[in-house]
C-alpha cells in the first residue's frame, strides 16, 4: 500500500511543476488548498489568485478565498468572492449559501433572504442555510416565516440542537410558550447549550407537576 504524500512533500512537488509551467491553475490551486489547510491563510491568498488568474472557470479558488476572508473577518471581501464564484458556476448552491451568512453577518437581511432562497432551491438539503435563513427571517422581524423555516430545517434535520434553540426563540417572542418549552428541551436533549437568560424566560411558562 502506498504510503499518503507528507505534506511538505506535496508543496515541494506543487511548487517544482509550478516553476516548470508557471501557468499551471490546477498547481497554484492545490497549493493553495494545502497552504489554508495548515492554517496558513495568507501564504494560500496568492496562489488562489494565481489560479484565478490562469483559469478562468476556478469557481473553487474563489470559494476558498471566501473562506479565507471569513477567518479574517472581512465580510464585504466575502461577498465579493462569493459572487465571482457564482458568476462562474450559476448552480453552485454552497456559493450562494455563503453569501447569504456573509449577508447575515453584515445585517443587509434582504440580500442574506434572496441568497439562502437561491441556495435552497438549488440543493434542499444544506441545513444551515435553512437555519441561517430562520434567522433571517429574525431578523426581519417575521416571525411566522421564521418558525415556518425552522420547522423545513427540523424535517432536514431533526436532531439539529442550534435549530430547536432557534424556533424555541420564534415561539416564545409569539407568545406560544408551550412550544417554546418544548423546543428548548429539545435543543437541550440534542446537546445544544440553551442561554440560562432564555431558560428563565421559560420558567414562569412551565405547567406545574
Amino acid at each position: 500500500m502506498k504510503e499518503p504524500q507528507n505534506a511538505e512533500d506535496f508543496i515541494q512537488q506543487q511548487k517544482a511543476m509550478l516553476a516548470e509551467n508557471p501557468e499551471c491553475a490546477n498547481s497554484a490551486y492545490n497549493l493553495g488548498v494545502v497552504l489554508m489547510q495548515q492554517g496558513k491563510l495568507d501564504q494560500a491568498i496568492p496562489f488562489f489568485e494565481e489560479a484565478i488568474a490562469n483559469s478562468g472557470r476556478m469557481f473553487e479558488a474563489w470559494v476558498n478565498l471566501g473562506y479565507i476572508y471569513f477567518k479574517k473577518g472581512e465580510l464585504e471581501k466575502v461577498v465579493e468572492a462569493n459572487q465571482r464564484a457564482v458568476e462562474i458556476e450559476p448552480r453552485y448552491a454552497r456559493g450562494y449559501a455563503n453569501l447569504g451568512f456573509a449577508y447575515l453577518q453584515m445585517g443587509t437581511t434582504e440580500e442574506a433572504i434572496h441568497a439562502l432562497e437561491k441556495a435552497l432551491e438549488l440543493n434542499p438539503e444544506i441545513a444551515q442555510a435553512w437555519n441561517n435563513l430562520a434567522n433571517a427571517y429574525v431578523q426581519k422581524g417575521d416571525l411566522e416565516k421564521a418558525v415556518e423555516t425552522n420547522k423545513k430545517l427540523l424535517q432536514l434535520a431533526p436532531t439539529f440542537g442550534l435549530g430547536h434553540n432557534n424556533i424555541a426563540v420564534a415561539y416564545y417572542h409569539k407568545g406560544e410558550y408551550e412550544k417554546a418549552i418544548e423546543h428548548a428541551d429539545k435543543a437541550i436533549e440534542h446537546g445544544f447549550e440553551v442561554h440560562p437568560e432564555f431558560l428563565k424566560k421559560l420558567e414562569p411558562h412551565r405547567k406545574k407537576k
